[in-house]
């Protein structure tokens, strides 16, 4: 003999089986949902092996006047949108300032060269870097200033280059900063701004004068 349910029964049951569904409709809404992509840029640095390794020849950091520096710089573009980017080389010393990361502000540091590309979205640009130091003067207090650095072949000047102490005492940086196309302002911005937040992206790269000729 079947047995019946009860009236009251249903009435308990009928508020669990509604919660239920709704959580059902829930996650079938859900994972039918494009969740928003997080947009943001990468900029990286790798050496002559085109791994985090051997960014010095010999693995010295003391770099000599004319000696070849092979970097690989690369940019990540996960914006969701073609980007079209500038990446700004700045030359500074111990005292100029790095970047901040907080007030996303750029570098004091003299620029020196820039490079410029569109990144379709998911894409890399992958930026070889072979420099060397071609021309340095020294002051009569013994000061040495990098004049003139090649990159790539093609020799850029430095207007107000930082100075060193001396030669033979002369830590110095690269500076490498990402920029992106403003539409608005139809400029360059330093970084980019996504969720209405700006974020930045820089690296810096040390090396010391090696002053094994005369200064021209």
């Amino acid at each position: 003999m079947a047995s019946r349910v009860s009236g009251r029964t249903v009435r308990r049951l009928l508020p669990v089986f509604v919660t239920l569904l709704i959580l059902f409709e829930i996650a079938a809404y859900a994972s039918t949902v494009t969740r928003p992509q997080e947009q943001f840029m990468q900029l990286y640095a790798l050496g002559a092996t085109g791994t985090a390794a051997n960014y010095y020849p010999n693995n010295s950091t003391l770099i000599k006047i004319g000696e070849n520096v092979q970097w690989s710089l690369g940019v990540v573009n996960n914006m969701g949108s073609l980007q079209y980017v500038s990446l700004e080389v700045k030359l500074g010393n111990l005292t100029i300032n790095s970047p901040n990361d907080t007030l996303a502000t750029p570098s004091p540091a003299p620029l020196f060269a820039e490079f410029n590309r569109f990144i379709p979205d998911n894409g890399t640009w992958q930026v070889p870097f072979t420099w060397q130091i071609a021309n340095y003067t020294t002051g009569a207090n013994g000061t040495a200033t990098i004049r003139e650095i090649t990159i790539n072949g093609a020799t850029y000047s430095i207007q107000d280059a930082p100075v060193c102490q001396s030669a033979n005492s002369c830590s110095l940086r690269m500076i490498f900063e990402l920029w992106t196309w403003n539409v608005d302002t139809a400029n360059f911005q330093f970084g980019w701004v996504a969720g209405n937040q700006r974020h930045i992206a820089w690296l810096q790269l040390w090396f010391n004068l090696s002053p094994t000729i005369s200064p021209r």
